[in-house]
């Protein structure tokens, strides 16, 4: 059988796993496979991408996500704990439970609103900002390097499909 992507020889395990559905269910149309298969299977391989550059900087993946959230805050680089909570999906509980370990890493501060002290900010140390800018600039060399199989208006094209199917996920 030939693949969706024409020849033989440029057939990969998601298209011999499809035809074996089509031989073994041809009352099913698993042409969705093709797509979301290999989104599976690329989320994972990225996953494992993205953990290598965190740890080489001695962070979990949970931390990047909260450095990075308060990183792109921008000056003064803080963020009320609400916000975070909204920014990394996850609990009250789980949060608080990271930001304490996080505190005691020296990579973020807690601080109290300016107006209003029952506010609880959250404010990354310098500590925090060089680990999250050097496990950013690790995380984006490597994720060049795996576009750079594709044209810049093919990583472009792909990024507004992938938009597309994910926008009505996010609402």
């Amino acid at each position: 059988m030939v693949s969706v992507s024409g020849a033989l020889e440029d057939q990969d395990e998601v298209d011999r796993i499809v035809a074996a559905w089509e031989r073994e269910r041809p009352d099913l149309d698993p042409r969705p496979l093709h797509v979301f298969s290999r989104v599976s299977r690329l989320s994972r391989r990225l996953d494992l991408a993205r953990r290598r550059a965190f740890i080489d900087h001695e962070l979990e993946g949970w931390e990047f996500d909260v450095l990075s959230a308060l990183r792109r805050a921008g000056e003064p680089y803080e963020l009320t704990a609400g916000r975070l909570l909204n920014e990394t999906l996850v609990s009250s509980g789980t949060m608080t439970h990271r930001i304490d370990r996080m505190v005691a890493h020296g990579l973020v501060v807690r601080a109290v609103g300016a107006t209003d002290r029952r506010v609880v900010l959250v404010r990354l140390t310098a500590l925090g900002k060089a680990k999250v800018d050097a496990a950013m600039a690790d995380l984006l060399e490597s994720e060049h390097r795996l576009l750079a199989e594709l044209t810049p208006q093919e990583a472009e094209q792909l990024s507004g499909l992938l938009r597309r199917l994910l926008l009505p996920l996010d609402r």
